[in-house]
């Protein structure tokens, strides 16, 4: 159960992903992608735990993230106007929000240092967007992983608080996060234009607020 929490809290931080300082494309509208799970540790139970599909609602420069698990939904808000997030987990009987500032999030991307992002000459069409592909290599994980993202629906303000994808100029519409025990493939399988309303970047009636060391004290992490 405790590496299970781990997985999936994992998964709705980085997330975030996604989803700064550059103007916002008008594009109001809902993303949805296609999530699978890789890797050699992945075993039949992981996989009944983790999403299937991923949902992001865009409005200008906010970017909402949503997934239901195995085990209930993560919800990641980023504005890349405030240049903070807001990560929503409803699970096992708990509904808790927790705020990061704009300092926070910066501490964290310091601390992955430097990323690499190389824009390649190579395209793909992904619903109906001509997407550009992205190299992104993390020196100090030696890691190399690719995306493509589309400058039609939005700019790099969306990833802003993301180490790895903050330098993408646009709305991924397929890409991959690693983590030692598995890969997350990521592809859009439909986008939706269609009127967000605000509300959608709040926190709801009946969450708590909690810092991420309260929340990981609840669920027995370190």
């Amino acid at each position: 159960m405790k590496n299970l929490f781990k997985q999936t809290f994992l998964l709705f931080t980085l997330s975030v992903f996604l989803s700064s300082g550059i103007l916002a494309k008008d594009f109001k509208g809902v993303v949805t992608y296609k999530v699978t799970i890789e890797g050699t540790q992945v075993n039949d139970q992981m996989k009944a735990m983790m999403p299937k599909t991923m949902t992001m609602s865009i409005k200008g420069n906010k970017a909402k993230v949503e997934m239901i698990t195995g085990m209930g939904k993560t919800v990641s808000i980023t504005d890349g106007d405030t240049k903070t997030t807001i990560a929503l987990l409803d699970m096992m009987g708990q509904k808790i929000a927790i705020k990061t500032t704009a300092e926070e999030i910066q501490k964290e991307i310091d601390k992955t240092g430097e990323v690499k992002v190389e824009v390649t000459s190579e395209t793909k069409e992904i619903c109906g967007y001509t997407c550009k592909k992205a190299i992104i290599r993390v020196e100090s994980e030696q890691q190399e992983i690719f995306a493509y993202y589309t400058e039609e629906l939005g700019s790099s303000a969306i990833n802003f608080d993301n180490p790895q994808f903050k330098d993408i100029n646009g709305v991924m519409l397929e890409y991959e996060i690693p983590n030692p025990e598995f890969t997350m493939h990521l592809i859009a399988i439909s986008v939706e234009k269609k009127n967000v309303e605000d509300s959608e970047f709040q926190i709801p009636e009946g969450y708590q607020i909690k810092t991420k060391e309260e929340m990981q004290k609840m669920f027995g992490g370190e």
